[in-house]
């Protein structure tokens, strides 16, 4: 999979002591991604939007697509392709140790993602074993939900920040499906961590204040350090 290692990014515009890995929608590039990330960047962070590999999906007959994984109904109990999941967040940590070689440590990294890009980058946060600065979800759900515990996960992230964020006009991924994840994120890791917000008339997309929002987020999490 991901034998495209291509992605679309903007390098830091001094020396770069952080990272945002964000991880775009089904049928989409990283370049929508990039250009909505050029408008918010800070100078020390480098932001890397990976293009998914193109694959038939079975939720829209087949046809092929930019997918992480297959994706094969979007109600809470539609069955999942566990196996592309795992083998998606995979190929993301390995994005994280790429930076991590280039010299940015793994927890100055924020992992970030919109819908089945948003899901993947919460399942590889809390599965991951690079201990991570913080995830940034959007218009998303928390995929193989039950193979995750009752309680706090045991990983090096049950601290993590969550900055989950989602449309109350959502006809693709209903903010029930984000309500229900901020819930379960709210057991796996740190609560006081987990922030939910809700944006009046949105749908499946972004709108100007979230990305303010994640703007504030970024900010927080990685302040320049020289």
């Amino acid at each position: 999979m991901c034998g495209n290692n291509m992605s679309a990014s903007l390098p830091a515009a001094r020396k770069a002591t952080a990272a945002v890995i964000f991880l775009h929608g089904l049928g989409d590039t990283g370049h929508g991604w990039e250009e909505a990330f050029a408008r918010i960047r800070r100078s020390h962070i480098k932001y890397i939007c990976p293009h998914a590999p193109v694959m038939p999906v079975t939720l829209n007959m087949n046809m092929a697509m930019t997918s992480w994984f297959d994706i094969i109904g979007l109600s809470p109990d539609s069955q999942e392709d566990e196996p592309g999941i795992k083998h998606a967040a995979e190929y993301v940590k390995t994005l994280i140790d790429q930076e991590v070689k280039n010299g940015i440590p793994s927890d100055r990294i924020i992992l970030g993602g919109f819908s089945q890009g948003g899901a993947l980058s919460l399942y590889t946060a809390l599965t991951a074993q690079q201990k991570l600065a913080g995830v940034t979800a959007l218009s998303c759900w928390l995929p193989l939900r039950s193979s995750f515990p009752q309680g706090p996960i045991s990983g090096v992230n049950r601290d993590i920040p969550i900055l989950q964020c989602h449309g109350d006009a959502d006809p693709l991924v209903p903010l029930m499906f984000g309500s229900l994840t901020a819930e379960k994120l709210k057991t796996l890791v740190n609560p006081a961590n987990v922030t939910f917000k809700v944006y009046e008339g949105m749908m499946h997309s972004s709108c100007p204040q979230e990305m303010l929002d994640i703007r504030q987020f970024i900010d927080k999490i990685l302040p320049p350090v020289d």
